[in-house]
């Protein structure tokens, strides 16, 4: 082999590990798009609204029902009576048309405390809706590094591949001028055309990973890539896996959504145990009724005070009692069972980033290891100590190096958010991005005490305009 093609090898390989020039989407820009783009926050934020509209029907349900009625009645028919002059009988018409309207007021003063009850249940419903969007907004974050970092590392894989190309390219031109004139055989051209066709078919498939990788960049971000920048630096992390269990068992949007759940299945099994008090009504009511054929009418009102209770309903008050409670049973083998799963995942969390890790620290003495070998392969088949397929060989493993040591990247920075995940501290907010913070309070403080219009209802449509939905 000449100096000048094992020169135009060396230099392209060598040029495989420069860095890329920075252009413009850094990973935080990239996590950013995702938050504001992605339809299933939105969707998750329209679930947690509709939470909070069952803390005002509740609301409600303590408060009078104010209501109108109104009938207009036809009665016809007629009557045998006795005239009272002549002792005779006669059929008398007695139709008659009626017509009412009444204004009624319904307040419920006890039912064993069951819609007091009823409130704080939508109240932990609430809270445990709210930890699932801080869930889904993680799912949606880590998936968009996963996406991001994907493409990076298409993107190398490709480079790495494309160089590799061209310089088995360069050495079968090479092998077939020197076979020309009697230096190497034919079994060195064969094989360097075989790498050679390898290369290419090996460029296809990177071509074709990192179009597939651009697509779910484009799903998950918002929009294609372009020149992608690589992080600087790895997140802040808990410093050790047992802080980090702690604070998962603490904060962890899960744990944290199944332990309200489990206070709202408390507050259902007391709910259902009020279903055997006795339910006292107060209503009162207000109406004018007009019979048109006697010109007559008249007016007035009425209050009552009703008690009513259950005495026999076949025993499905007690059902209910016996469901309640095991539905609150499930709901706490599930927070525990939880808490035992998020434990796990921030071990293995960390066990993935101490692999990236030292696969890191592997591939890089792989790297200066391979360039070494190369360097040492080149010279010696300069001498015709080495054969051409020694050459290639050495070149091949050079690449496979910067190949690992791009992958333990990629892993390391995906290991690295991964923990953050499964801490519960992958937020838009904990993060610092650049982004409209979504603020679950306040829909929740304009729905509340239940505003049925007028100022209030006002109120409600400037929230709704700012969090875009009208």
């Amino acid at each position: 082999m000449t100096r000048k093609v094992i020169g135009v090898m060396a230099g392209v390989c060598l040029a495989v590990a420069a860095p890329a020039q920075a252009i413009a989407e850094t990973l935080a820009s990239a996590l950013s798009s995702a938050y504001i783009t992605s339809g299933l926050l939105d969707q998750n934020r329209a679930v947690l609204r509709a939470a909070d509209e069952d803390v005002a029907q509740a609301v409600a349900a303590l408060r009078p029902v104010l209501g109108w009625q109104s009938e207009i009645v036809r009665n016809y028919g007629s009557s045998n009576t006795q005239n009272f002059l002549t002792g005779e009988f006669a059929w008398q018409n007695v139709s008659a048309t009626t017509a009412s309207v009444n204004i009624v007021a319904t307040q419920v003063l006890y039912q064993g405390g069951a819609r007091v009850l009823q409130r704080e249940a939508a109240k932990e419903s609430v809270l445990a809706t709210r930890a699932g969007l801080v869930s889904v907004e993680q799912q949606v974050l880590l998936n968009a590094v996963s996406a991001f970092m994907e493409v990076r590392r298409a993107e190398e894989t490709v480079e790495l591949s494309r160089n590799n190309v061209r310089v088995l390219d360069e050495e079968v031109r090479a092998a077939r001028d020197r076979f020309e004139v009697g230096e190497v055989t034919r079994t060195d051209v064969a094989a360097a055309e075989a790498q050679a066709a390898a290369a290419r078919s090996n460029l296809t498939a990177a071509e074709g990973m990192l179009a597939v990788n651009r697509e779910i960049y484009n799903a998950v971000i918002g929009h294609y890539p372009g020149q992608l920048v690589p992080p600087g630096g790895l997140p802040r992390m808990p410093g050790s896996v047992a802080d980090a269990k702690t604070l998962a068992l603490r904060t962890h949007p899960d744990v944290v959504q199944l332990r309200h759940a489990v206070a709202a299945s408390d507050l259902s099994v007391r709910i259902a145990e009020a279903q055997k008090s006795p339910q006292i009504t107060l209503q009162g009511s207000y109406g004018l009724t007009d019979t048109w054929e006697s010109e007559s009418a008249s007016r007035g009102g009425a209050l009552t005070l009703g008690m009513s209770g259950p005495i026999y309903q076949g025993g499905a008050i007690a059902s209910g009692v016996r469901q309640a409670m095991a539905n609150r049973d499930a709901a706490r083998a599930q927070l525990y069972t939880a808490g035992r799963s998020v434990e796990q995942s921030v071990g293995s969390a960390y066990a993935q980033l101490r692999i990236a890790q030292a696969s890191q620290t592997s591939a890089r003495e792989q790297v200066r290891a391979a360039r070494v070998a190369f360097d040492g392969i080149r010279e010696e088949a300069t001498l015709g100590a080495r054969t051409t397929l020694d050459v290639l060989d050495a070149e091949q493993r050079l690449l496979d190096a910067h190949a690992a040591l791009i992958s333990s990247q990629v892993d390391e920075t995906i290991a690295a958010y991964a923990v953050l995940s499964s801490v519960g501290q992958l937020t838009s907010e904990r993060l610092a991005l650049d982004v409209p913070h979504y603020d679950p309070e306040a829909y929740y403080r304009a729905v509340e005490s239940a505003p049925a219009g007028s100022r209030q209802g006002d109120d409600l449509d400037r929230v709704l305009r700012a969090l875009g939905k009208n």
